[in-house]
């Protein structure tokens, strides 16, 4: 498995991606937003962000790392 990098991406860093908000989610925007970044350093690993902070920080993940994560939310 390859290193993450160290830096953690901002909005303007992820400006080009395509957010995408759950089908469950309501208009009061208390959900995540995910996306996939194609390109650059990110490119391949999975960006989590809070829908109320379109502009803050991003987390990411590998594919297997989000899967692991979600499972446990499971029933």
């Amino acid at each position: 498995m390859s290193a993450l990098p160290r830096n953690v991406p901002s909005s303007t860093d992820l400006y080009d991606v395509h957010w995408l908000r759950s089908s469950y989610s309501t208009g009061a925007n208390n959900c995540v937003e995910t996306a996939r970044p194609l390109t650059g350093p990110w490119a391949g690993l999975l960006a989590v962000r809070d829908s109320k902070a379109p502009a803050g920080p991003a987390l990411l993940f590998s594919p297997e790392s989000w899967a692991d994560f979600t499972a446990a939310f499971q029933p």
